[in-house]
């Protein structure tokens, strides 16, 4: 996300565009050889998802097709978390208080952030359509 305020769980996050995302799935043995386990489209449509690291993970690399919907949608909320300080600050919060109540669980920490994060992301795809991105 590059806010430096905003706590994040040890795991480096990679948004990857390609042209194809069949050209990707040709290169999972790759991606193994590099220590990533290649998890199909895990719950998100067009989506081809890669994590490194097996109890800690290290990566995860979210790869959809350039100017895909979902890229641009995953890039219009960063790029709002950026230019949006006080909406930065409110996702902290929540991710906190998130990472607090879930107890390590991914998928309880996913959905106690899920209304902020849906709210937001139709805000930032509203603001980018209105020209205001950096």
């Amino acid at each position: 996300m590059s806010r430096p305020e905003l706590p994040a769980k040890p795991t480096i996050d990679i948004l990857l565009e390609v042209e194809s995302l069949a050209a990707l799935d040709g290169l999972n043995d790759g991606m193994r050889n590099m220590g990533y386990t290649p998890r199909g489209e895990n719950g998100i449509a067009g989506r081809r998802y890669y994590i490194k690291g097996n109890g800690d993970r290290t990566h995860h690399v979210h790869a959809f097709t350039t100017g895909s919907e979902q890229a641009i949608r995953h890039l219009a909320f960063r790029d709002y978390l950026r230019k949006h300080q006080g909406v930065a600050q409110q996702y902290a919060a929540i991710k906190r208080q998130a990472a607090e109540d879930s107890r390590q669980n991914p998928a309880a920490y996913g959905q106690l952030k899920n209304e902020f994060v849906q709210r937001h992301e139709q805000l930032a795809l509203a603001w980018l359509a209105a020209g205001e991105s950096p």
